[in-house]
């Protein structure tokens, strides 16, 4: 299987991505992470105001065949929620890195990014995930 993946963005081993957009971090699930899922029919996200930590299970995504938990890649406060997957989750499928981000995050800390994999290491990590 081929996936897509953001030379933008870092990633978390639960497959989470977050990309850094000025002073904000736009954050979703990974094109790896929807494949695996398949058809999405649900999203829960966190609330506009939420303080999160790293590592928090923070929002769901529902698909025909699982479901499961979204983390937070870093630590801060939500200040955004993409209402339009309320309506269109299968948005998540078709282009989870552009209109489906999930939520997006003030960081209490940039350093957590550091953390994360780059686009290169998620992708080796990804490919043996699946030898």
């Amino acid at each position: 299987m081929s996936y897509t993946f953001d030379a933008n963005a870092r990633y978390t081993e639960t497959d989470e991505y977050a990309r850094l957009e000025g002073d904000v971090v736009v954050c979703g699930i990974s094109d790896y992470a929807q494949h695996s899922l398949s058809d999405i029919v649900y999203v829960e996200l966190p609330a506009e105001g939420d303080i999160v930590a790293k590592g928090d299970a923070i929002a769901v995504v529902e698909s025909v065949k699982a479901a499961a938990d979204v983390s937070a890649p870093i630590s801060g406060e939500i200040v955004a929620v993409n209402e339009i997957l309320d309506d269109s989750p299968e948005l998540v499928n078709e282009d989870p890195f552009g209109e489906a981000w999930f939520f997006k995050i003030i960081p209490a800390d940039l350093g957590e990014l550091d953390d994360l994999m780059d686009a290169a290491a998620y992708e080796a990590y990804v490919v043996e995930r699946e030898a």
